[in-house]
């Protein structure tokens, strides 16, 4: 299997550090393909430009990078993660990679110089998560607007907003 190939370069390379890599879905019966592994905020671009350069890992594509809020989330030793999903063209493998960062201010070092393509992606972990990356050329909001002070897919923000839609002017769908 292709990936075991890629868990051993990442063990080889880097002895101290335990990955801890475990199928991407929990309960998940037997030998999978979909792996996830967990680096250390301090060694993240130093372990992802050796993803990237090394030829039996090879993960030119950047697929996603996204955050995830474990509050209230049972054995949670994080309040957030990061996750980076990234893909092997030329060898057709993926691998999963989380890097779990805490409150008050969570954050985690960018991986702009090592894929270009996270610019935005980062961006928008940033402005959803409250999740910041430390050298990130041009880190600001994304989704919402400069000045908004929230975080929306953190799970302690409110379902029904704090009122940041309520003085929108109403237009009526029959007005022509």
């Amino acid at each position: 299997m292709a990936i075991r190939s890629v868990i051993s370069a990442l063990q080889e390379r880097f002895q101290d550090v335990d990955f801890a890599p475990a199928p991407l879905l929990r309960g998940r019966a037997g030998e999978s393909d979909q792996i996830c592994v967990r680096l250390p905020a301090d060694r993240l671009v130093e372990i992802m430009t050796f993803l990237r350069d090394n030829e039996a890992t090879r993960f030119e594509q950047l697929s996603d990078l996204t955050g995830i809020d474990y509050l209230r989330f049972p054995e949670a030793r994080s309040r957030f993660a990061v996750v980076y999903a990234l893909l092997s063209i030329s060898l057709g493998h993926r691998l999963w990679a989380k890097c779990l960062v805490d409150d008050p201010s969570p954050s985690v070092p960018s991986v702009t110089g090592v894929w270009a393509g996270a610019d935005w992606l980062e961006r928008e972990a940033y402005d959803l998560f409250g999740i910041r990356f430390i050298g990130h050329p041009d880190l600001r909001r994304l989704v919402t607007w400069e000045g908004f002070t929230a975080h929306p897919l953190r799970k302690d923000y409110p379902l029904r907003g704090r009122g940041e839609r309520q003085n929108y002017e109403v237009f009526p769908r029959d007005v022509r």
